[in-house]
């Protein structure tokens, strides 16, 4: 009986000692304390949005079709699926939005690899200033691109809008194909995620061994032969992460369709929320559904992935091609002026925007007077009816604009450091606990939100923070929350790769030395990896800056500023549209300077351009 009692005591004790031990590391407590957070976060919305597409909400059309006020039923369903409107509501959307997501990813692999090749494997001229301008589209707002492609190719016969510059000086009628759908949508989208592939595959092509290529040189190998057989299997794994994470991200946009008159998922489900929600909501999953399927191709590709081995050792130098005297000046010309129309042309075209009497007005241009251009929409101090500016006080004295920029300001502050410090506590945390499975859980459900296409997750949180226990819409808190969980993957990401670069022994000496955790990580962690650690701050910052599908659904227009340029389209005032793309560019430019000087961290650092 005493052996019995003495057994289970020291069984406890036992049990209570690996208590102890595990939790005394702090590694073990970040990665429970953040995978019970990450499962809420992350899973709730989702079964909210689930839940909801079951529900019967009054006054929309499920409530119609089942005679009832409240309840649950799989009506939705069966009308999305089945009804006449299928075809209009659901499939031909979910067509659309694959063939925009197809086509973005092979225009920005083509686009960014052919601009990584030249960069990293020629002798071409300019690399420094084109390497630094290509990543422009990227940092600016998404639609930045698809505005200016309005303003180039609109015309007032074709689409009925105003004209744009080609319509106004040239008299050119682009056809309407050219103007709106899926053509230019894909166009705007590749150009805008092109810089992901520029920096993934560059960063291939610049650290590739020149060995296996040199060998097949010296064997006569056809150049064609050489760069289906090496080098692309050898950059293949940079195009397939540029593909899973250009497809995922096309997939969820909402502002490029919106803006160039493309029906997509996402733009679907903004017209079908308020009449028929429950339909919307699965959408949305749909949408979600995609993005886990990413999630599990991209697991499966990394364990798959093959390896490449020189047995003779890594060539110091690549062999770079000779684009000939005249050549590396005449590409590195057409590819300035490529950049110029995708990076440097859009703030001049917003700024010009802001001063035209009335849009589409480019009068000045072929008359030469400047007595034609106004500085009404950015000086007018008091609410005049009669100027066409609907009763609006001018951009300087617009208390709406400035609002929702230091609203934008306080939303995208809050969540880079809330997003930045728990990226960086579970970069560290899956850093020591690396071969744990919990520690790759956790991973992989703070990384999930980022392949979810951004209006699925701000309709999950909608949901979940808008209803009669919690309703938190309207509110910055709300914009964090669902900020700081869709951001949070930018800096789990930058932390983890640059924490598995530390030696634990580093750390371990530390240990010795009896430092508590909190002195090990701000005296040797971090000032060790500060650019990427400050990186993982800066990402989320800059992202939340220009985010609109993420926050269309949980706030008013004029809320922030992304919201607020929405609203002013609306009104047709888009000269402050124009100023508000203005303002949020050079905000962006300007914190992306700062940091670069600061940190001398930069997304092209060390692909080529230097």
């Amino acid at each position: 009986m005493d052996q019995t009692v003495n057994r289970k005591s020291n069984n406890k004790v036992i049990v209570l000692n690996k208590i102890k031990t595990y939790f005394s590391k702090p590694q073990n407590v970040i990665l429970l304390l953040f995978g019970i957070v990450l499962t809420f976060t992350t899973v709730a919305p989702i079964v909210a949005i689930v839940k909801d597409t079951l529900m019967i909400h009054p006054g929309t059309i499920d409530a119609h079709l089942t005679g009832k006020a409240s309840g649950y039923t799989i009506v939705n369903y069966v009308d999305l699926f089945t009804s006449r409107l299928a075809r209009t509501n659901l499939w031909k959307p979910l067509w659309n939005t694959l063939l925009l997501a197809v086509l973005t990813c092979l225009i920005s692999i083509l686009y960014g690899g052919v601009f990584a090749f030249l960069v990293t494997r020629t002798n071409l001229k300019f690399k420094k200033y084109l390497s630094s301008i290509f990543i422009f589209p990227y940092i600016m707002p998404q639609w930045t691109l698809a505005v200016v492609w309005q303003n180039l190719f609109n015309s007032n016969a074709v689409v009925g809008t105003s004209n744009g510059l080609l319509a106004s000086l040239f008299g050119i009628l682009a056809p309407k194909w050219v103007c709106q759908g899926l053509f230019p949508s894909a166009v705007v989208l590749g150009l805008h995620y092109a810089p992901f592939a520029y920096i993934l595959i560059g960063g291939i092509f610049r650290n590739m061994d020149a060995n296996l290529e040199e060998a097949a040189t010296i064997l006569d190998t056809p150049k064609w032969k050489t760069m289906f057989r090496i080098t692309l299997p050898m950059v293949k794994p940079a195009i397939l992460s540029t593909v899973l994470l250009v497809f995922g991200s096309a997939m969820g946009s909402y502002p490029v369709p919106h803006y160039l008159g493309f029906t997509t998922l996402s733009t679907k489900y903004i017209s079908m929320n308020s009449k028929y929600t429950g339909e919307a909501s699965i959408l949305a999953i749909i949408m979600m559904v995609f993005g886990v399927a990413i999630l599990t191709m991209n697991q499966v590709s990394l364990k798959s992935r093959k390896n490449y081995t020189t047995v003779t050792g890594k060539s110091g130098q690549l062999s770079k091609i000779n684009l000939g005297k005249m050549g590396k000046y005449v590409i590195g010309i057409v590819m300035i002026v490529a950049t110029f129309f995708t990076s440097i042309f859009p703030i001049l075209s917003f700024a010009l925007e802001t001063f035209l009497p009335n849009p589409g007005d480019y009068s000045f241009l072929y008359t030469r007077n400047l007595s034609n251009l106004t500085t009404k929409w950015w000086i007018t101090s008091e609410n005049i009816t009669e100027n066409g500016m609907y009763g609006q006080k001018g951009i300087l004295y617009n208390s709406t604009i400035w609002h929702a920029f230091w609203g934008t300001l306080l939303v995208s502050i809050c969540c880079a450091l809330i997003a930045g410090t728990i990226g960086t506590l579970i970069g560290y945390a899956v850093s020591k606990n690396r071969r744990s499975k919990w520690a790759n859980y956790v991973n992989g459900m703070a990384f999930l939100p980022y392949l979810m296409p951004s209006i699925a997750v701000g309709a999950a949180f909608f949901i979940l923070f808008s209803n009669e226990k919690i309703n938190l819409f309207n509110t910055y808190t709300l914009l964090i929350i669902a900020g700081t969980i869709k951001y949070i993957p930018f800096a789990s990401r930058s932390a983890l790769n640059s924490m598995l670069q530390i030696s634990n022994e580093i750390e371990e000496a530390a240990i010795i030395q009896d430092l508590p955790w909190f002195k090990r990580m701000f005296r040797i962690i971090i000032p060790i990896q500060k650019s990427a650690i400050i990186s993982g701050y800066m990402l989320p910052f800059m992202t939340c800056l220009r985010e609109l599908s993420l926050f269309l659904l949980l706030c008013t227009q004029g809320f922030i500023l992304s919201t607020t340029l929405d609203y002013f389209d609306e009104m047709g005032l888009y000269a402050f549209s124009s100023a508000i793309n203005l303002i949020l560019i050079i905000t962006i430019l300007i914190f992306n300077t700062l940091v670069n000087k600061l940190t001398g961290a930069s997304l092209d650092d060390g692909i080529g351009g230097n």
